[in-house]
């Protein structure tokens, strides 16, 4: 029986007390579905009735479908119901000297009684097989000496129980559904759900953890994307002078002398860099009339590393309206601003540079003073 029912178990997604209770009543609809009620004892004495469809499926196939299997079982099992009149779908043969009942031969319900009466152990089960069935062997480690492998751990007896099997259905549900918990959530409530089989189950955390590294590298691909489309466009992206920066440094780097002078002193510093031609805007060729933010994709943007505590307190803000916003309104505001700076400048200046300017790091990055006011979060 252990077989019969972890198979039930696993097609019909129920767990082992409702598989033991099955009942012989049931309705075939159009040769394509069974319908069914079963009790599930957990939700409490005024709900324990559930009417479900099972599928039948294709013929040969009814290892495969719910529906199938419960109708092969009732064919499987119905003489020795005929003997033993029990309206539930499990009656089997026992050998009955075994049994103390001192006859050949008896068939019995074993759950019409109790459902303890019979003991079903999955894991007895499969370890005390001809061949037992075995968990798969630990990977090689390395020796005492961390050069020579130790020999693979040889498989020990797989852990099977219904729990085990139901968490495992409500898992891979839950990830055919994509992860909406409304659709996985089928014979439990969603805080069920996650509460007893999602939550802190291995298999579930490694994928969503993928799912959550995938989500987050397209969504920095598009930002990427979108700075490189602002950048071609506004004169290819910020000037960026690591190092100790003067005057000569600036005209080295293509700045007239006048600007090159004004910048070192500070004078055309802005929200967080500094633009060496406001009046003459690249894509225009007029007077600059973008926010601070799109100055990080223009060619008039001159960075160095005296705005480095400026553009950090930034990241910082940025970091905070991320928490704050839905993902798809954060992305297209902030995400280019925030990929420029990341990728563009902060990975040109050097660690030392970078922890210096954490210290000096302003409390407001003056994010605010951009935004609407209506369009706050």
């Amino acid at each position: 029986m252990p077989p019969l029912m972890m198979l039930t178990a696993a097609l019909s997604e129920r767990n082992g007390e409702t598989m033991k209770e099955l009942p012989l009543r049931h309705r075939v609809l159009e040769d394509r579905a069974v319908e069914l009620v079963i009790v599930k004892r957990r939700r409490g004495t005024r709900r324990w009735f559930e009417t479900v469809t099972w599928e039948i499926g294709a013929p040969g196939r009814e290892l495969h479908n719910p529906g199938g299997f419960y109708l092969l079982m009732l064919e499987l099992t119905a003489r020795s119901r005929q003997r033993c009149g029990s309206p539930l779908l499990w009656s089997v043969w026992r050998n009955g000297y075994a049994a103390g009942l001192g006859v050949p031969d008896n068939h019995f319900a074993p759950f019409q009684d109790s459902l303890s009466s019979t003991a079903i152990l999955p894991t007895a089960w499969a370890a005390n097989r001809p061949r037992p069935l075995l968990a798969d062997p630990q990977p090689a480690t390395a020796g005492p000496d961390d050069t020579s492998p130790t020999l693979p751990v040889q498989g020990l007896p797989l852990q099977v129980s219904f729990n085990r099997i139901k968490t495992s259905m409500e898992v891979r549900r839950t990830k055919r559904m994509g992860g909406h918990l409304p659709s996985a959530a089928k014979s439990n409530s969603m805080p069920v759900l996650f509460r007893n089989y999602l939550s802190g189950d291995p298999v579930i955390t490694a994928w969503a953890e993928e799912v959550l590294g995938e989500a987050l590298v397209d969504a920095e691909q598009t930002a990427r994307q979108a700075h490189e489309r602002a950048a071609k466009a506004a004169g290819g992206g910020p000037r960026v002078l690591p190092g100790p920066v003067d005057t000569a440094a600036m005209q080295e780097s293509g700045i007239g002398p006048d600007k090159a002078r004004q910048a070192a002193d500070g004078e055309l510093d802005t929200g967080w860099t500094a633009c060496v031609d406001h009046d003459q805007h690249p894509l225009t060729g007029e007077a600059c009339q973008v926010t601070f933010l799109d100055c990080f994709h223009c060619g008039n943007c001159l960075v160095t590393r005296d705005h480095l505590p400026r553009l950090l307190a930034l990241l910082d803000a940025l970091a905070q309206r991320r928490r704050e916003l839905a993902e798809e309104l954060w992305r297209p505001r902030y995400g280019p601003a925030w990929v420029a700076i990341r990728q563009d400048i902060l990975a040109k200046f050097t660690p030392a540079e970078l922890h210096h300017a954490q210290a000096d790091k302003p409390h407001d990055a003056l994010l605010d003073l951009i935004e609407n006011p209506w369009e706050l979060p």
